[in-house]
């Protein structure tokens, strides 16, 4: 059975475009054009993945990101926007997005990115099998239902990306993980972001595990080489 693709764009040219591109490519797409439409269509179940235009009317994407995080959807979710600095590729990630594409693009790029992603979720899928929980300090990580819960109970979400950089650190535990390996099992295509992509996920992480996040135990930056995951925690 084919993905289900949500496209959440309200250019509607660019809309037409963009799915009559992932129809070529396999896959089932439906179009919305406001961020409300957005939030009903995939509360109605059955997508796989949302490519998210950050400027919609009614909502916009940022909020629709974050409805959907908040509401345990772990489903990709693409930004497509023109707004391209780094506070605004921050920001969408704080808000649970996947990835993030300026605008004007390159249709093949957008196709590889949705492939990668996509791919990227049976790889998930298969790594959760293999340890769906890790306790570290005083919190627990749940892959499964990727949220860390810390001493009190409360439970966080983490965007799909996020939990597969910590998995995969974990995986590693003791062992510098280049950021090129990340890049390639976490994105997996042949464009990848910048490399600052993986450190504000990496910051993020630190705020929800770490004791202190300025001076970090179990997730180590190691300079000009990668990350390190410490079990033991260390000074």
């Amino acid at each position: 059975m084919s993905a289900r693709i949500l496209v959440v764009e309200d250019e509607q040219h660019l809309a037409e475009g963009i799915s009559e591109n992932l129809q070529q490519e396999g896959y089932a797409v439906e179009i919305v054009d406001d961020g409300e439409s957005a939030l009903l269509r995939w509360r109605s179940g059955g997508i796989d993945l949302v490519i998210l235009d950050v400027m919609l009317p009614r909502r916009d994407g940022f909020s629709v990101c974050k409805a959907i995080r908040d509401e345990g959807g772990r489903l990709p979710i693409l930004f497509l926007t023109a707004k391209t600095s780094d506070d605004d590729r921050v920001y969408g990630l704080e808000m649970g997005g996947d990835d993030y594409l300026g605008k004007p693009f390159n249709l093949r790029e957008l196709l590889l990115r949705v492939r990668g992603m996509l791919r990227r979720q049976g790889w998930y899928g298969q790594m959760l099998k293999a340890g769906p929980t890790t306790r570290i300090a005083d919190v627990t990580v749940d892959f499964g239902k990727a949220e860390v819960i810390d001493p009190s109970g409360e439970r966080t979400s983490l965007a799909e990306k996020e939990a597969l950089i910590l998995r995969l650190l974990v995986e590693h535990a003791g062992e510098v993980v280049s950021r090129d390996e990340i890049l390639e099992r976490v994105w997996g295509y042949e464009v990848s972001p910048s490399t600052r992509a993986i450190e504000h996920m990496v910051v993020r992480l630190r705020k929800l595990i770490e004791p202190d996040p300025e001076r970090p135990r179990y997730l180590h930056t190691v300079r000009g080489l990668g990350y390190r995951f410490s079990p033991s925690g260390e000074g």
